[in-house]
């Protein structure tokens, strides 16, 4: 009688997807929490605020100062000198974190990469075993998996790139004969 080993149950770990879809709940959660967070409405939309957005913030103190001494200078819908220095605040606060942000989703990218790169190759060696396995009579049952391995890879050269058909020659159409008149 065979010995059958039993192999224990454990709960199986969440999936990637599910763990990254987590990850992806909580970053969208903070959005409720960055107070005044603007959505840009176009892809040129911060491009249009620059050239306002770096004016030196020695330049905006001195308006909160001129606005505050001068009545004149107060306008209405306008925003006094407190509400300057707020959003100076605001913007020296969350500059760092946005700063953060974009270091994480640098470093997630580059995991992203790392895992593909160990993937790939993974796979190439192990293709590179299963071309050599596939010639020997033992093993010759990993041809189809090779020529399997090898459509998905695609035709690739010695520089990397894949390599495009050559492109189909149009017939050759035979001139049209016409009889020379005399």
């Amino acid at each position: 009688m065979p010995k059958v080993t039993e192999v224990p149950v454990t709960d199986a770990p969440a999936s990637h997807a599910d763990a990254a879809q987590v990850l992806v709940a909580e970053v969208r959660a903070m959005r409720d929490r960055v107070p005044d967070l603007v959505i840009p409405d176009s892809k040129s939309a911060t491009k249009k605020l620059i050239s306002v957005a770096t004016v030196p913030p020695q330049f905006i103190e001195l308006t909160a100062v001129a606005v505050t001494n001068s009545e004149t200078l107060v306008r209405k819908g306008g925003v006094d000198a407190a509400q300057l220095r707020d959003l100076l605040r605001y913007a020296d606060a969350y500059d760092p974190f946005a700063d953060e942000l974009e270091a994480l989703a640098q470093f997630v990218r580059h995991s992203v990469v790392t895992a593909r790169h160990k993937a790939g190759s993974q796979a190439l060696t192990t293709y590179a075993i299963a071309q050599r396995l596939a010639k020997l009579p033992e093993t010759a049952d990993l041809a189809p998996h090779v020529a399997d391995m090898r459509r998905a890879l695609g035709k690739r050269g010695r520089n990397g790139k894949t390599k495009q058909a050559p492109a189909p020659v149009p017939p050759v159409t035979p001139p049209s004969q016409t009889t020379p008149t005399n």
